[in-house]
């Protein structure tokens, strides 16, 4: 193969290998159709690689049917020295392809053969999760998994979910679908209590299914969440996903804090704990971040702070977060031992945060180059416990403390 001349206008000018599939941009410059659609929708590049001139996502891209009959017939006769023959592409997905795949959807005889073909060619490229979602597929898939409960049927969700997970969900469709329809929320938690033989992938991809939909949602559907939610939500957590389900559980969870009554509810399905016992496995920064979020807002309220407390290793292991993660993260720990000093600043845990070094910790902060929005925080709080303090040897080298 390295002993042959190949002509150079068989070469893609992207990927340097003989074209497949040879497309002319509207520049006029000849690609191979996945090199310049990766250019495109994946590396989310607006510019003719070659002649820098602008080359918009939607812009066509013409099958040179001509280059590629001359690069078939090449391969050909260049078979005895090695040179594999290119097949004939496949003529690509478009819109009328995808309407078309939609009504099968919704008869009978062919629905899974349809669900099965739609997972496949979403996960084929980005050229077809472009039309699928022209096409007005996300909705469609998600009515699917609603008629699926409703029905008792558990064929295709795993298929309908993996689309979902594949495909952007505009948010201005999202929330027209949760308006016309509030089971979609409800029908997707409930997949995650089904027994399926990938059962851990269809968790995962549920919850980054459901992290895109609470992310557009209005606050009147996140304010409307009902308790089964966060009990199936955090069963996942419990029970394990992939590293990727877990922090989309978190950002689910955190979108929900802002509203009194998903916090109430979060505390009653044991979520403080939960946290507390994930933070405990040293999971990575974001999910720790994430974590943290969620534990600020939750131990605003008493019976959450009352939670955090009632774990042996709360403190501990908010503390130890300290200096070890990311600003945002020292920022998160200060505000939840502020909120458990300044509520439920007992004798006992005033003294259990002397003893895992929480102290230590806040002291810390005041001798390092943080914000100083930080370090007023830091000492307001160890000014407003000065005298249970004041004998450790933290405080008294630390400046601008002593209240008096």
């Amino acid at each position: 193969m390295d002993d042959i001349e190949v002509p150079q206008y068989f070469i893609c000018p992207i990927s340097l290998q003989i074209m497949k599939d040879p497309v002319t941009a509207i520049t006029g410059i000849t690609y191979d159709r996945e090199s310049i659609e990766h250019w495109l929708f994946t590396s989310k590049n607006a510019t003719c690689p070659v002649t820098n001139q602008p080359l918009p996502k939607d812009s066509d891209l013409t099958p040179n049917h001509t280059l590629r009959r001359l690069i078939q017939a090449w391969c050909i006769q260049n078979a005895s020295k090695g040179i594999d023959r290119i097949p004939t592409p496949k003529p690509p997905l478009d819109k009328f392809q995808v309407l078309k795949h939609i009504k099968h959807l919704w008869q009978p005889e062919f629905q899974l053969k349809t669900i099965r073909q739609l997972a496949l060619l979403a996960a084929e490229n980005e050229r077809n999760r472009k039309y699928m979602i022209e096409a007005g597929l996300p909705k469609e898939m998600m009515l699917f998994i609603v008629t699926c409960f409703r029905k008792g049927q558990i064929d295709g969700l795993e298929e309908a979910i993996g689309v979902l997970n594949f495909i952007l969900i505009p948010s201005a469709e999202t929330k027209q679908i949760l308006v016309e329809n509030d089971h979609i929320i409800e029908s997707l938690t409930r997949v995650l209590c089904c027994e399926m033989e990938n059962h851990l992938t269809v968790k995962s991809h549920t919850m980054l299914v459901l992290k895109k939909i609470c992310e557009v949602t209005s606050s009147s559907v996140l304010e409307r969440l009902k308790p089964e939610f966060f009990n199936r939500i955090v069963r996942v957590l419990r029970s394990g996903i992939t590293q990727q389900g877990i922090n989309a559980t978190l950002h689910v969870l955190l979108e929900a804090c802002p509203w009194g009554r998903n916090r109430i509810m979060m505390v009653e399905t044991n979520t403080v704990y939960e946290l507390i016992e994930l933070e405990l496995g040293f999971p990575e920064k974001r999910t720790t971040e994430l974590i943290l979020g969620i534990l600020f807002h939750l131990c605003s309220c008493p019976d959450g702070r009352a939670q955090f407390l009632s774990h042996r290793g709360s403190i501990a292991v908010v503390s130890k977060r300290i200096l070890r993660v990311s600003p945002a993260a020292d920022d998160q720990a200060v505000s939840i031992l502020s909120m458990i000093c300044k509520f439920s600043g007992t004798s006992m845990v005033l003294q259990e945060m002397l003893k895992v070094g929480a102290v230590s910790k806040l002291c810390s902060l005041l001798q390092v180059d943080c914000a100083t929005s930080l370090k007023d925080h830091v000492r307001k709080i160890l000014r407003s416990h000065f005298q249970k303090w004041m004998d450790s040897p933290c405080i008294g080298g630390s400046q601008g403390i002593n209240p008096s």
